[in-house]
């Protein structure tokens, strides 16, 4: 029976992508910044582990308690909007510390067991702003871009030992807190200098005129294609509206 680790399970991509790699019959070891064992199964196929991606001793402590595994899968990220003349270096470093280090740390934490056993795959869960061009997230976009580069390159270096390396990219999503977390509970007009807030707003309102959106099943049944695809596919778009600008570009 295979196990999967997946990072920032406590709510939306990554709890789904918990219960549903559960429900197909895996090991889940999900890990949470703050365990909250109570949104997930109670099951002896799956075990809820602290696990800090911006803290190294919390990355050792976790990967030694989570034992040999078969795919990581890093989903755990901090959502940023706002203007970027608006936005604290401070802010920018904090986005960058979860989004991009993180994944690099807790990826170089499981590569030597898969390359020992020569298998293993690693799913990089980045978003849809890296497929489109989308105002108000140039710190959020920049983070996941990173990732994006990062994984195309480590799945070459990679491949010769039989371990694969992917990206997931989730579109807009209504059911995740991705808007009130980028605010930090705030509103935009917090996050946006007065000379900006026309644009603002017109990129808002034009947000809210999307008619295609992502669920958080779109996510978690695209992480399981992911892991299991053996073509050398790298990227996988998530959701009708990703899917959409990947068909775009």
């Amino acid at each position: 029976m295979k196990t999967v680790l997946i990072t920032g399970t406590s709510s939306g991509y990554g709890r789904e992508t918990a219960r549903h790699f559960h429900a197909q019959g895996w090991n889940v070891v999900a890990t949470m910044r703050t365990p909250r064992p109570d949104v997930l199964p109670v099951s002896d196929r799956l075990r809820v582990l602290e696990l800090d991606v911006t803290q190294p001793e919390s990355i050792a402590a976790a990967f030694e308690a989570a034992g040999p595994v078969d795919a990581l899968v890093n989903n755990a990220g901090v959502p940023a909007m706002g203007v970027f003349e608006g936005t604290s270096m401070a802010r920018v470093r904090e986005v960058f510390e979860t989004n991009t280090f993180g994944v690099m740390a807790t990826t170089q934490a499981v590569l030597q067991q898969f390359r020992e056993r020569g298998s293993g795959v690693v799913v990089n869960v980045t978003s849809s702003v890296v497929l489109g061009h989308m105002p108000l997230t140039a710190v959020y976009k920049a983070s996941k871009a990173a990732v994006e580069g990062f994984t195309s390159s480590l799945a070459l270096e990679l491949a010769p030992f039989g371990v694969r390396a992917k990206t997931v990219e989730p579109g807009a999503c209504l059911t995740t807190n991705f808007a009130v977390a980028a605010l930090g509970g705030g509103s935009l007009a917090d996050m946006v200098p007065a000379p900006y807030a026309a644009f603002a707003k017109d990129a808002m309102d034009g947000v809210s005129r999307q008619v295609e959106f992502t669920k958080e099943s779109d996510v978690a049944e695209t992480v399981w294609r992911a892991v299991h695809d053996t073509t050398g596919r790298l990227r996988f778009p998530a959701g009708p509206d990703a899917v959409r600008l990947a068909e775009a570009r």
